[in-house]
């Protein structure tokens, strides 16, 4: 048995199942990815939401990017801020980069360099 069977399972005791925000993380990444699974974009925004919505800051941070490019979702630059933020508030790096970088191109926010400079000093502060 694979591990995205594992994780899945066949009924309700699996982990991500269960609401074990790291076991659906984990999947949505396979899902993405196609580890393991076929690569399947709308299941691994099922998966990547489920966690994030449990405040996984990886998830929100993924969740973030699928916005950001279309990928599974229809693009939807404020759907991406919006994920992009709960990740950086809880300190992930990639997710403050890169929305210090909407905030400097006015991709669903308005534009500030006040706010994309704020961003970017942070994560170079590290």
């Amino acid at each position: 048995m694979g591990l995205a069977a594992v994780l899945a399972g066949a009924g309700s005791g699996s982990a991500s199942a269960q609401g074990d925000a790291v076991a659906q993380f984990t999947l949505g990444t396979m899902y993405d990815t196609g580890q393991g699974v076929p690569q399947d974009y709308a299941e691994a925004v099922r998966w990547t939401r489920l966690a994030a919505d449990q405040g996984h800051a990886g998830a929100q941070y993924e969740l973030g990017n699928m916005y950001a490019l279309g990928q599974g979702v229809p693009q939807h630059y404020a759907e991406a801020v919006r994920w992009y933020r709960l990740a950086a508030d809880q300190g992930v790096a990639w997710a403050q980069t890169y929305l210090g970088n909407m905030y400097e191109t006015g991709e669903g926010v308005p534009p500030s360099y006040v706010q994309a400079h704020m961003w970017h000093n942070l994560v170079a502060s590290r």
